[in-house]
């Protein structure tokens, strides 16, 4: 394939026609030969490069017009200029909807007994754990497979109860919601409540826990979502009921209909409530495995408890899907790409200005936080500088990303840790991977797919494919391994001070006193 050339490439050195929308000016041929500028800008857009697909149904057409056609193409300028900023790149098995996989770890992954003595490691483990990825081929790229989403296809099933705790932290006071992955039952129609869910009464709360010895999942949902999220549905139907596992769904503050009861939502390092969940979980579940899922900015939040647990860890392992993991990077990405800012960080934007409106009255109670101003936010990164900023004392929203982003976190993380990522993920952007913490920490697998989407990995047939990989790597881990080989091992790079200094991944710049 060709390389890429630069988007400066479309441009000429001649006066700009002034004919057609503004926004098509630096794409406009303008004098010379139309055929040599068409050549030229196939090959340095790599148009022919992307795929057996885009051919077909863009550079040949163009091509031919430009051959036959004395008039000049604002179209086929158009369609070079967005193949090149879309960045649609595909081998011909892409374009079939097979995505390469890669596996990016440490040199000598971590160690692992299973029941039967053997011994093997956390990549064997990963990699028996993938199937191929065959994606549907229609939705060819990252974007096509993110907004199908929108399509809003039914998915599984999944019945919960809920329990309303009262955090125990002092500084993160307030209460929040977990939901309970149970049998299904004849659920009332609760407008107050997601579908197929209802509160545990206090006879079920006081009965509740049990002395079996079934592995268990902490859940962390992703931006403004919950339990009743249709990809976290997707996972764990096929792991709870005859799968063997039980589940919880710690939602998020004010998230999944829950209410607020303190000035503050929740943020992407929000890992108070996460950890007395496991806590409590602990006491009524004494021999349960317990294991972590986390998906978009819940794995984040995920990433960040498991760094931040460190050797205290009590989770056997943990996966996470389509973690955004520098926050920063990927926020910057997005505001500089037009399909970034104006569908991604508007549609989260709206999305969470949503969710403020839902607990006006609490914030005005209970914060200081201006809500007429975050009423007419349009952008994620706004509400961001107007909910986070004042809730926490950042000064910018941009100081907020780089202390709650997860890429450090990965360095103290003891327990058997995956990562499963799109490496077209639109959202959760490929340039935020931390590739290199990955490689220094044994404890930890980053599995990347060159095709996918953020928490989408459709299959032809509307079913997705990471629930598998998810579920394969999970069951290993519960079923055939030996659990005490699970227990925290310390990653010999994860900040050794010698001689005075050192580097130590999970010192913060957000101090919270307990005072």
């Amino acid at each position: 394939f060709l390389p890429t050339g630069g988007i400066d490439e479309c441009r000429t050195s001649e006066a700009v026609d002034t004919v057609g929308p503004s926004f098509l000016t630096p794409f406009r041929l303008v004098g010379g030969d139309l055929l040599a500028e068409c050549e030229n800008l196939l090959i340095q857009s790599n148009l022919a490069g992307y795929s057996l697909r885009f051919a077909i149904f863009c550079s040949d057409s163009v091509y031919f017009f430009a051959r036959c056609s004395s008039t000049r193409s604002y179209i086929s300028c158009l369609i070079i200029a967005l193949s090149q900023t879309l960045q649609v790149r595909f081998s011909i098995m892409e374009w079939l909807g097979r995505a390469a996989i890669d596996f990016t770890h440490a040199p000598t992954p971590r160690k692992v007994t299973e029941k039967d003595g053997n011994e093997t490691d956390l990549l064997s483990i990963t990699e028996k754990a993938t199937p191929p990825c065959n994606l549907n081929p229609l939705l060819f790229n990252g974007h096509l497979q993110t907004m199908w989403t929108a399509t809003k296809p039914a998915g599984p099933k999944i019945y919960y109860k809920r329990k309303i705790f009262d955090a125990d932290h002092k500084i993160y006071h307030g209460t929040f919601a977990v939901d309970f992955a149970v049998e299904p039952f004849e659920a009332p129609d609760d407008p107050t409540l997601s579908r197929r869910t209802a509160y545990l009464t206090d006879e079920e709360f006081e009965n509740f826990g049990s002395d079996d010895t079934k592995p268990m999942l902490v859940i962390l949902h992703g931006l403004s979502g919950g339990s009743h999220e249709i990809y976290l549905r997707h996972t764990i139907a096929p792991m709870i009921g005859e799968g063997g596992w039980e589940a919880c769904v710690v939602n998020s503050r004010g998230c999944a209909r829950s209410k607020i009861t303190s000035g503050v939502l929740y943020n992407a390092r929000a890992t108070w409530d996460i950890r007395q969940t496991v806590k409590w979980l602990q006491k009524k579940f004494p021999n349960r495995p317990l294991f972590g899922l986390g998906f978009s900015l819940g794995a984040n939040m995920l990433t960040n408890y498991c760094g931040e647990e460190g050797s205290n860890c009590v989770l056997k392992g943990a996966v996470v899907c389509s973690n955004p993991f520098n926050l920063d990077v990927s926020s910057k990405i997005l505001q500089n790409s037009y399909i970034g800012k104006e569908v991604y960080l508007r549609v989260m934007g709206s999305a969470l200005k949503e969710l403020a409106a839902t607990h006006r009255k609490e914030l005005e109670q209970y914060s200081t936080i201006d809500v007429d101003a975050v009423m007419k936010i349009t952008y994620l990164y706004e509400f961001d500088r107007l909910i986070q900023c004042p809730s926490w004392g950042y000064p910018t929203e941009t100081a907020y990303y780089r202390d709650a982003s997860s890429v450090d976190s990965i360095l103290s993380i003891e327990i058997p840790f995956l990562a499963i990522h799109a490496t077209d993920d639109p959202i959760a952007v490929k340039e935020a991977i931390p590739y290199e913490e990955f490689k220094q920490n044994p404890n930890t697998i980053l599995l990347t797919s060159s095709l996918g989407g953020h928490l989408c990995w459709f299959e032809s047939g509307g079913s997705r494919w990471f629930p598998k990989p998810v579920a394969n790597f999970l069951n290993h881990l519960a079923f055939k391994t030996d659990l005490d080989s699970l227990k925290p091992q310390a990653n010999p790079n994860g900040g050794v001070f010698t001689a005075g200094h050192g580097y130590s991944p999970m010192r913060r710049k957000l101090m919270i006193s307990e005072d």
